[in-house]
């Protein structure tokens, strides 16, 4: 799998200045429309220098009715150039593209040849995040071209320092180098200057990850590291630049500690630390620390190196919001960035609570690695949606350990060489470690088989990964369950064990929801567990039963939705009344308290394109989250909220991260979501057993689901688990 340069980094490394006419004079001084377009532009410019392309953007939105007004188009290329570049920050892409091609077109007939090449720059920029690497390559070397043609010795190197790291993305090895060589020898004759210290830092990154990829290029890539993140830190040094300063060094640092040269590395980490600090610079302080916490480690130093990897933590919590709004971080996953730094530092405190010989001390470093746990997770749902639904729900969530007292709460952990699983039993054994000898590939790999052998309902192949599973999963603690009586399971799973349905595994006699009712939650501090209120339960049922937008009808939803209706009341949209804009009027003007939607849905790797079919287009879940969302400011929010027929792609672990957060996303204590696409006919019995037995007071959401599931099992028609496993219950069971 090969690792892309994205991340906090990418900011200053690919952000370009579009080198524009610019004004110390600030907007309010500005007398004439140019100069105040270019004070605003430089604003915008200082904005997103330091990584505030939300602030940028709204102080270009303001320049760009000025510039259109003068018809100076050299000033509005300028201006759209920028925004665009912005948008690549904040989103959507499509019109961060739209806007940098207008800038070029803008720039070329102006004759603003530098424009259009930082605009070309920038373009390629956002291809290289949407993973276009070979249309990346193309505008870079446009981008040179026209820098060269424009005499901009600066911004031409930087065009093709990017270039380099396209080719490489592309695995062409020989013209990467060749780019890199052209690059560097262009750069040692620019003038000293803090662009200049950042370029070389640019080309040293580069030129490393070359070496890493391209054995045969090894010593002569990593030698031309070292020598550019030299020069970098020397001239960063010369320039006060205490910011280049750290990543030069850090860099550098990171190039010795892959060459096992621990003390040399842990010096120049320390020093690029000392520098973060000067700067204040939090997205580079976090990478620092953690890299301590590694060369720390290397050295057996275990507790120093779980402080260092716990400030890499803290300081990454502080910066939570300006990372979602790094450049590309629209595109990017935190999984990929950041998600090491909290795996490897639960791999320490897991390993440090097993050889402590103080049972207390071991306890509180189970709970450190759980709670660990859950900020990555907190982290990845606030990265894929977005927006602030994560800590609203956060700020209502109970002690776990004060609420499970028939229930196990369960934490699967895969780590490079073993399976860890967290395990919260009821009092009063309480937090529980296992550890489970399979290394994370052949885990995923049968997680991966299992998943796509349940869709196949003809056979019974599933059954052996289901036992294997079932074997790494459940059976290490599977006696306490039982001598606890324990009757509900709560998983928090991670990654590709979010594609899967837990009750569908299997002990060799039994499947596991015939033991266990069974929720999942995408984390315990986003979960508010309080039992279903049903003396005032208010319900809206929306669907499709016909064929709209070329998918498939959906014949048995009409039945489901009366039978449901006849149950529990309610309101009813089908076909043709089922469109958004009714449905938001209701959803925004209605409390409900159960909101059940059957119709096609998908979920993906984007939020943005993760939808619900209604009869006129598709509700995004951005404006589900929108509509149904106004509950969680209420004294009672939406309590379930179920999306039948829906679908999650096979080992899509990311968009399997949309379903188990739909409930946070649309302020629901809970959900009730598909994996897959469900047969029609057996959807609509499993819905309509669900809701009966939810009927009964005495009846959780969890047993209520495995009431429903463990009867089609006793139907000849449906045993197979692709019938009813793929239903999910998230969040609260109660």
């Amino acid at each position: 799998m090969r690792i892309r340069l994205r991340k906090p980094l990418a900011t200053a490394l690919l952000a370009v200045s579009l080198g524009v006419l610019s004004s110390p004079a600030s907007a309010e001084e500005a007398a004439d429309p140019g100069a105040r377009i270019d004070a605003l532009l430089t604003q915008a410019e200082r904005e997103q220098s330091r990584g505030d392309f939300r602030a940028a953007a709204a102080t270009l939105t303001e320049a760009r009715p000025i510039a259109e007004a003068s018809g100076d188009k050299a000033r509005l290329a300028a201006v759209v150039g920028s925004l665009g570049n912005a948008r690549i920050a904040i989103g959507p892409a499509e019109d961060a593209q739209k806007e940098l091609e207008e800038a070029i077109t803008l720039a070329r007939d102006a004759g603003a040849p530098d424009t259009a090449a930082a605009a070309l720059n920038n373009l390629g920029n956002l291809f290289m995040f949407e993973d276009d690497d070979a249309r990346a390559l193309e505008r870079y070397a446009e981008a040179a071209s026209e820098a060269d043609a424009a005499g901009n010795a600066l911004l031409a190197v930087k065009a093709r320092a990017n270039a380099a790291r396209a080719a490489l993305e592309l695995e062409q090895y020989a013209r990467s180098e060749e780019l890199l060589a052209t690059a560097v020898e262009a750069a040692a004759k620019l003038p000293g200057s803090p662009e200049k210290a950042f370029l070389l830092v640019n080309l040293g990154r580069t030129s490393f990850r070359l070496g890493k990829a391209a054995p045969d290029r090894s010593k002569s890539a990593l030698l031309r590291a070292r020598e550019m993140l030299g020069a970098a830190a020397t001239l960063a040094a010369e320039q006060h630049d205490d910011r280049t300063a750290s990543y030069a060094l850090g860099y550098l640092g990171e190039l010795y500690e892959q060459q096992g040269r621990t003390e040399e590395a842990l010096d120049l980490t320390r020093r690029a630390l000392f520098a973060a600090q000067a700067a204040k610079a939090p997205e580079s302080l976090y990478l620092w620390q953690w890299q301590t916490g590694r060369l720390l480690r290397a050295q057996g130093k275990i507790e120093p190196a779980i402080d260092s990897y716990l400030q890499s933590v803290h300081e990454l919590d502080g910066l939570r919001y300006a990372l979602a709004d790094s450049y590309g971080g629209a595109h990017s996953s935190f999984r990929e960035s950041v998600g090491p730094v909290y795996f490897q530092l639960v791999d320490l405190l897991l390993q440090a609570s097993k050889e402590s010989a103080q049972p207390e001390k071991a306890q509180e470093l189970l709970v450190t690695a759980r709670s660990t746990v859950e900020t990555l997770k907190a982290v990845e749902l606030r990265d894929y949606f977005k927006d602030d639904c994560v800590d609203a729900l956060q700020a209502k969530v109970r002690p776990l350990d004060a609420v499970a007292q028939t229930e196990a709460v369960i934490y699967p952990i895969i780590l490079p060489d073993r399976l860890e699983i967290l395990v919260t039993l009821p009092p009063p054994v309480g937090l529980v470690r296992y550890a489970v000898p399979v290394d994370s590939k052949t885990f995923i790999a049968e997680v991966r088989e299992f998943r796509e052998l349940l869709e196949k309902r003809t056979s019974r192949q599933y059954m052996l990964p289901a036992q294997k599973l079932y074997d790494w999963i459940i059976a290490p603690y599977a006696p306490k369950l039982a001598e606890l009586g324990v009757d509900t399971l709560i998983f928090v799973p991670d990654g590709a064990l979010r594609t899967i349905p837990m009750g569908a595994l299997h002990d060799g006699q039994r499947f596991l929801i015939e033991r266990f009712a069974i929720a999942t939650t995408p984390g315990w501090t986003l979960t508010d567990p309080r039992p279903l209120d049903r003396k005032q339960l208010k319900l809206l049922l929306a669907g499709l039963s016909e064929s709209v937008d070329g998918f498939p009808a959906l014949p048995y939803v009409a039945g489901e939705m009366s039978s449901v209706q006849e149950t529990l009341g309610g309101e009813m949209m089908l076909n043709g009344d089922f469109r958004l804009e009714p449905l938001e009027k209701k959803l925004t003007e209605t409390p409900f308290t159960i909101v059940h939607i059957a119709s096609h849905g998908e979920f993906k790797s984007k939020a943005g394109d993760s939808f619900l079919l209604t009869h006129d287009g598709k509700l995004t879940m951005d404006r589900l989250g929108r509509d149904v969302g106004l509950s969680k400011y209420r004294d009672q929010p939406l309590e379930l909220l179920t999306l039948s027929a829906c679908e999650t792609a096979a080992g899509d672990d990311r968009a399997a991260l949309g379903l188990a957060g739909v409930a946070i996303k649309a302020g629901a204590r809970s959900a009730l979501g598909t994996l897959w696409p469900v047969n029609d006919q057996a959807a609509s019995m499993l819905v309509i057993d669900f809701y009966r037995s939810l009927q009964d007071p005495e009846t959780s959401r969890a047993k209520a689901l495995q009431q429903a599931q463990t009867k089609m099992l006793g139907d000849a028609r449906y045993q197979h688990p692709g019938y009813w496993g793929a239903f999910l219950l998230i969040s609260s069971w109660l």
